[in-house]
Parts: C-alpha cells; sequence; structure tokens
C-alpha cells in the first residue's frame, strides 16, 4: 500500500499559503506516494481545485486524515487539530517549538513524529529544505513595501517644479536573509538605507546592497562564527548608538529573529518616544514577541505619532510565490524521509535529527523539552 500524504486547508486567520501547488506534484509521484488534498486548500494562494491534477480529494479533515500517513502544513495544527492527526503519522511544517506545550503534548500522545521546518540545521546541503530562509525573503521584501505603505513620506527623492523632496531615511534591523531583502527593496525604492547587526561580519553584504552599515563600536564575533555574550556595558553602548539612528529615521524595520525562540526586544518605549512624529516601525517579528517593545501583533498602533506595524503571516502577502517555495522546501524535506516508496528515518542524519520535535510519544527538541520539564 503507498503512503498517503494529507494537505489540509490552512486554518489560522489570515494564511492564505497551501503546502503543496500543482507544479510539485510530478516529485510527489516519482517519492511513490499519493496526494490527498482537502478541498478549496489552494484557493487562497491562487490554486483552484481543478489545477490539482491526479490527486484524491476530502470534504472535511475526519476524511483527510483518515489512514493518512503523512500531514503536511504551513502553520502549526490547533491543540485540537493536533490531537485529532492519525496515530503515529508524520507531521511536517511550521511548529513553532517555542510555545504551543498543549498542542506538542497532543502530538506525543497521538505519537506522531513532526518535524519543525524552523529547527532545520543551517548547513549547505540543508539549502533547499530551509523554508525559513525562502519565507524570510518575500517578509523582507513585503516589509519594505509596508514600510512605505504607512509612512506619510516618499520614500524617493523627487526634484519638481513645486521644490525637491528629500529622501525618506529607512533603518533596518538585523542583516540575515529578511533584512537583506528590506534593503534591497528600500533601495530600490529611493530611500537612503542604514543597516545594523549584531555581526559585524555582515557589513560587508550590506555596504553591497548600497546601505550604510550602523558601527555601534562593539564586536560581538566569537568562536565558530557565533556571537558571543554582551556585558552589560556593551549592551548598552549598542542600544544607545542603534537608538540614535533609530530616532533620526522615517522607517525602520526589525528583522531579528531566533529560530524556535521569542523574538529580542530591541527597540524599548523610550527609544520609539524619542522618535518624530510620522515615523513608522515595521515588526517583521511581531509573531514571535516582536522586536519592538510596544508592538501588538496583527495590529497596527499609534504612540506619540509613531506607527508600530505588527503584521502577521507576512509570507501570505504573496501567497503564490510563497506557497511555490514552500512546497519545494517540503518536497525537498521528504526526499530524505520517503527511500522507494516506504518512510526511512535516519536519525543519523543531521537534517532530521536536528528538526525533529517529537517522536515515538517523545519530546525529542531540547529545549522545547526542557521548558516543558520546567512548566510543569
Amino acid at each position: 500500500m503507498s503512503i498517503t500524504i494529507a494537505v489540509p486547508k490552512e486554518t489560522a486567520n489570515g494564511e492564505k499559503r497551501v503546502a503543496v501547488v500543482p507544479s510539485v506534484l510530478k516529485q510527489f509521484t516519482k517519492l511513490g506516494v499519493e496526494v490527498r488534498i482537502q478541498r478549496g486548500a489552494g484557493e487562497s494562494a491562487g490554486f483552484p481545485d481543478e489545477l490539482y491534477e491526479g490527486v484524491s480529494w476530502a470534504d472535511d479533515q475526519a476524511a483527510l486524515y483518515k489512514d493518512a500517513d503523512v500531514v503536511l502544513r504551513v502553520e502549526p495544527p490547533s491543540a485540537d487539530e493536533a490531537g485529532k492527526l492519525p496515530e503515529k503519522s508524520l507531521l511536517l511544517g511550521f511548529l513553532t517549538p517555542h510555545e504551543g506545550d498543549t498542542r506538542i503534548r497532543n502530538l506525543n500522545k497521538r505519537r506522531v513524529t513532526s518535524f519543525a521546518l524552523e529547527l532545520v540545521p543551517r548547513i549547505t546541503r540543508a539549502q533547499g529544505i530551509d523554508a525559513l530562509s525562502s519565507q524570510a525573503n518575500i517578509a523582507g521584501y513585503k516589509c519594505a513595501l509596508l514600510a512605505s505603505h504607512l509612512s506619510p513620506k516618499l520614500f524617493p527623492m523627487l526634484t519638481t517644479a513645486a521644490g525637491t523632496v528629500r529622501p525618506a531615511r529607512v533603518v533596518v534591523v538585523g542583516a540575515g536573509v529578511a533584512g537583506l531583502q528590506a534593503i534591497a527593496t528600500a533601495k530600490r525604492l529611493g530611500a537612503i538605507v542604514e543597516a545594523y547587526d549584531v555581526r559585524s561580519a555582515t557589513r560587508e553584504q550590506v555596504e553591497s546592497l548600497g546601505g550604510k552599515f550602523i558601527d555601534t563600536g562593539v564586536s560581538a564575533e566569537g568562536e565558530g562564527g557565533y556571537a558571543r555574550e554582551l556585558t552589560d556595558e556593551e549592551k548598552a553602548q549598542q542600544a544607545e548608538v542603534l537608538a540614535r539612528h533609530i530616532a533620526q529615521a522615517d522607517a525602520v524595520v526589525t528583522t531579528a529573529s531566533i529560530p524556535g525562540r521569542p523574538a529580542p526586544t530591541i527597540i524599548d518605549r523610550a527609544t520609539v518616544e524619542r522618535m518624530k512624529a510620522g515615523a513608522v516601525i515595521v515588526d517583521m517579528a511581531a509573531e514571535t514577541g516582536g522586536n519592538c517593545e510596544l508592538t501588538e501583533a496583527g495590529k497596527e498602533i499609534t504612540h506619540q505619532g509613531v506607527i508600530i506595524a505588527g503584521p502577521r503571516h507576512i509570507p501570505s502577502m504573496a501567497a503564490t510565490h510563497a506557497s511555490e517555495m514552500y512546497a519545494r522546501n517540503l518536497v525537498n524535506l521528504l526526499g530524505l524521509i520517503i527511500k522507494d516508496g516506504e518512510i526511512h528515518l535516519d536519525w543519523d542524519d543531521q537534517v532530521l535529527a536536528d528538526s525533529c520535535l517529537t517522536h515515538d510519544g517523545e519530546t525529542r527538541h531540547a529545549p522545547t523539552r526542557e521548558r516543558m520539564e520546567g512548566d510543569k
């Protein structure tokens, strides 16, 4: 009997992506699996049911999950949905291991083997599976556009008969995949862009895109290319220098995140209150706590004239391309799991070992397990 892969319609409010798109179906055929999709799953992403050829259909989740071996999702299931997944099935998707303890316990009760795409290691052979990067590209682009949309100022310099309009000043915090895309997009829109990252090694990347790197005078380079823990004095110096640049900005895009953990707070209330009226903060990390102390996930608020946006499901703003890239990430991960039409879990494979959240009734991801044990 062939493996059945189930693809539900996403239930999170505002989520438009789908885990499987028509263009990857041939690759599922090569894996020797059958695909079952909940009706309407791809419509919000621009993929109506008729585009999916050679799949079977389910009208609801009960029918979808019946005898399914693998479930592919974008967002994590609710705690209730996790408790209804097929026993001993596989679950692949974003699973937010830093929260949702009831959901994780229900996965263990159902003995579900779950792989969290947030936990995929950043190694060369896993690049095609790195959904954080594929979706971060879109998020960085969209956040720069959102900052431009919300700002009462134009981003580019304009010379007109009515006078010259000065270009907007944009600060991007974080120079990872999302931050670099935000820098590039803001530059294309004509803004003057400054950027900061705790890793001084990113200076060259920032400058290659036309941005100016903010030098705080503090180096966080540690052994093996990782950032070391800063002293309290270094943290204070870093915060003050960065705050001065943020206070002068017309728009700030924050992209700092730590996979599987709450986002670090970078902009406090005092810094926001130093900003000029009409300035904009777009906090890409809103869903995991936010880089700004005042961010409210899913809302746009104004504090002393400063607009603070905490968008959710940002890649869903470009759901078609986001879904296409995400689906390819999942197919590449499944290629490590399904061999000759059968599920084969090689725990010596770093990608599978590191990204596994739960297996056989236990929480395998050590930080999640330790947090949950500490909450008892």
